[in-house]
């Protein structure tokens, strides 16, 4: 479960269509961006040698409504990120 510290982080608004790099506290975060530039898939852990994070991967879920207002919004963990 994500914290709200780390969620005031991945819910702000970034480039649209970005991976962003972040680093929160001790861990290292990538962050994909959709076309309105909101979170979509988070990796939070360590960042290996090569550049990839060790760590687990959230997935967003974004329910709108026809007319653009949101009616869900909540990070599921997917499992591990490699």
């Amino acid at each position: 479960m994500l914290k709200e510290p780390i969620l005031k982080i991945i819910n702000k608004t970034y480039e649209p269509n970005t991976l962003i790099e972040l680093k929160f506290k001790r861990y290292d975060l990538a962050l994909k961006t959709d076309d309105q530039g909101r979170g979509i898939i988070l990796f939070m852990g360590e960042k290996d040698a090569n550049g990839k994070i060790k760590g687990d991967r959230y997935a967003r879920r974004l329910v709108q409504n026809a007319d653009g207002s949101i009616l869900k919004d909540h990070w599921e963990l997917k499992g591990p990120a490699s």
